[in-house]
């Protein structure tokens, strides 16, 4: 059983902590918040053993083994860093960090102390990869050609999406979803990046679109959105049919069809807790083998995801504060 805690007290916390409440493989052992009475508070609500008012004193702890950072993401490379230095196995929520610049000398500090540093993205890790992986592998839309993905939330009242100082906006929030997306259906090298966004006063992103050209020829349109509710749906096209993924944030379903838009298979996926499971089981084991990434989410596909962050970013001439 894996000693677990968490790093900062927010409401994706209490999500995670949903989740490992029924897993009998880790055990609810501390969270930490700048606030004592907001860690006591979190940790009695969620079975917590040990709260403390500072990151720091419980990185102290010996018996704390894995961290999972859930502060925003213009902490992370702080946050994530102090936990490496306390030789702590660590799960970042995403976006990993804000640039690859930083992701790069995580890794690297992972590497030298041989810790576990994962990114926290789940979508990598739930069931539903898995069987659009396998429809895949079994041909049964052909030769994939194009895909299409959304994600897109009413979100501008939330402070930590509109400030430039939390790395706010749409595309290091919802926008790495379709990114992701596209990079686990299509394998291949990305050989081109075109985008375009629609920024907000402060200069962070509203809404955008992104195109990945692969090395094949093969395109993924990509479109994210903090102002609006999209269909957050995935279609991948085939050259014998389509394959279309329900919710591309946590799948709800997935539907295939033949080459000539008749629908042929409807699959349905697994019951779940609330799907953060995965990512923190996937952890348990790569920290019981000795291994310090998963294969789910290994770090060179953190840092290519970084890297290509970046470039849209550079195309916009969105920067945040302190780059």
């Amino acid at each position: 059983m894996i000693n677990f805690a968490v790093l900062a007290a927010g409401s994706i916390a209490g999500k995670m902590s949903h989740a490992v409440s029924g897993l009998k493989e880790i055990n609810k052992y501390a969270v930490a918040s700048r606030s004592l009475e907001r860690a006591e508070q979190f940790a009695a609500e969620w079975g917590y053993t040990k709260a403390y008012g500072s990151y720091e004193e419980m990185l102290g702890d010996a018996e704390v083994e894995l961290v999972y950072v859930a502060s925003p993401h213009s902490h992370h490379y702080e946050h994530t860093k102090m936990c490496l230095e306390a030789g702590k196995h660590v799960l970042v929520e995403k976006a990993f960090t804000v640039n690859a610049g930083q992701a790069e000398e995580l890794v690297a500090l992972a590497r030298e102390k041989n810790l576990l540093l994962v990114e926290a993205m789940w979508t990598r890790f739930l069931p539903a990869r898995q069987m659009i992986d396998d429809l895949l592998a079994q041909g049964t839309i052909g030769e994939i050609t194009s895909l299409t993905a959304n994600l897109g939330y009413s979100m501008r009242h939330k402070e930590r999406l509109i400030k430039p100082e939390l790395a706010g906006g749409a595309l290091l929030d919802v926008g790495v979803y379709p990114i992701q997306f596209a990079l686990m259906t299509i394998k291949e090298k990305v050989v081109k990046i075109t985008s375009d966004a629609v920024l907000s006063p402060e200069g962070i992103d509203y809404t955008n679109s992104v195109t990945l050209t692969f090395e094949s020829g093969k395109m993924a349109m990509l479109h994210s959105s903090m102002l609006s509710l999209t269909d957050r749906e995935g279609v991948i096209y085939g050259e014998k049919g389509s394959i279309r993924v329900h919710n591309i944030n946590n799948c709800e379903g997935i539907d295939v069809y033949d080459g000539n838009g008749n629908k042929i298979k409807e699959i349905a996926v697994p019951p779940q807790i609330n799907g953060y499971e995965y990512e923190v089981l996937a952890c348990a084991e790569a920290i019981q083998k000795g291994e310090i990434e998963c294969l789910q989410m290994p770090h060179e596909e953190t840092l290519r995801g970084m890297r290509i962050l970046d470039t849209i970013r550079g195309q916009w001439g969105m920067k945040y504060p302190g780059e």
